[in-house]
């Protein structure tokens, strides 16, 4: 959906599709719906499947074993990103809530087949949830080994060096001696993409790019349809098809994208290599503002932790978010100025005349 940020007087309101309960809040990929359920173990709702502590009952910090401590953070951070809450997951999964708060908490010693549904669901590896993916063979531990306890500027260097190497491109924006101008709006929905996107667009004289009606066009049904007949992986390759084909088509674009575009690495790794890209930030209560004025008053009006849910997700995508090249914070300021910003620091990223 359209991103839009207006002065002091506030947002156009924007009609937003219903969605299924079960899928993230999509035409930028992220819920703002509460995590209903989101309580300790001993307050969450629904039936238990097999295992798991009892309500009530859970054991103090120092009893938990540690993997299944950090087990339930990485199931925590993974539904973060993809925007889920974990009634949402329960869903997905046929898991009961109950059972997936045992496990978020570290309390519940979950099958092995359980993990594989909570996996198939956040669209990640078993190994991964598990937290042993670089151990699949001698290479991957060889490769851990050099990497382990480096800082996040040399997993950068390498992560750019692999990609030139492997033909993926990587040192496009840092260091690359052009950039693309094709320029990528990125961030969470109620950021200023589309309001900001078009009017950037308009003053480089370069097509103006809504990715959410591409993947439309692409599916030939409205976001809300995709999720509802397809589920989300299917959304992902739509979404996929959607900026290759916009990256084949303009040489020059800016492009509005959906803020879950980072829950899949290669397609965020896709952006990157071909794009300029452009986080656009702003604070946890514009975003819920923004979207409000949208007219989409369901987060507030299903519940008081939507606020919560809201810096959940905002948390668990920022490190994501801000591997893009140019950063930009909207609440800071009026709408004239932020455009002002957005545009200096774009014509400079390419090389541009700061007057047309």
């Amino acid at each position: 959906m359209s991103s839009t940020i207006l002065p002091a007087s506030g947002l156009a309101p924007s009609p937003l599709p219903r969605r299924p309960a079960e899928a993230e809040a999509e035409a930028e990929a992220e819920t703002l719906a509460p995590t209903c359920g989101d309580a300790a173990p001993g307050q969450a709702s629904g039936g238990g499947v097999g295992g798991g502590a009892a309500a009530g009952s859970e054991p103090p910090d120092h009893a938990k074993h540690p993997f299944l401590v950090a087990l339930g953070e990485r199931v925590r951070a993974l539904r973060s990103r993809r925007g889920m809450t974990r009634k949402a997951l329960a869903l997905a999964t046929e898991v009961s809530e109950r059972h997936l708060a045992n496990l978020e908490y570290g309390v519940g010693n979950a099958s092995i087949l359980i993990l594989l549904q909570v996996a198939q669901a956040l669209q990640c590896s078993l190994a991964e949830l598990v937290g042993d993916v670089t151990t699949r063979s001698p290479e991957w531990l060889m490769l851990r080994e050099l990497l382990e306890q480096r800082d996040e500027a040399t997993l950068h260097r390498v992560r750019v060096a692999v990609g030139e190497l492997l033909g993926t491109g990587g040192a496009h924006g840092q260091g690359a001696s052009t950039r693309s101008s094709r320029v990528a709006l990125v961030g969470l929905r109620g950021a200023g993409k589309s309001t900001l996107g078009r009017m950037l667009a308009e003053d480089l004289d370069f097509p103006f790019v809504e990715l959410s009606r591409e993947i439309e066009k692409f599916a030939g049904c409205s976001i809300s349809e995709i999720q509802a007949l397809y589920g989300q992986n299917a959304y992902r390759r739509y979404e996929r098809r959607a900026l290759e084909e916009a990256i084949q088509i303009y040489p020059e674009a800016v492009i509005a994208t959906p803020g879950g575009i980072v829950s899949d690495a290669a397609t965020f790794n896709l952006l990157l290599t071909h794009c300029t890209t452009v986080w656009l930030q702003a604070d946890a209560e514009d975003h819920m503002r923004r979207v409000l004025a949208q007219g989409d008053t369901r987060p507030m009006a299903a519940s008081r932790e939507a606020m919560e849910d809201l810096k959940s997700i905002l948390a668990g995508r920022a490190a994501f978010y801000s591997k893009a090249e140019l950063h930009l914070n909207t609440s800071a300021q009026a709408l004239a100025n932020t455009f002002r910003a957005l545009r200096s620091q774009v014509r400079g990223a390419l090389s541009l005349p700061s007057e047309k």
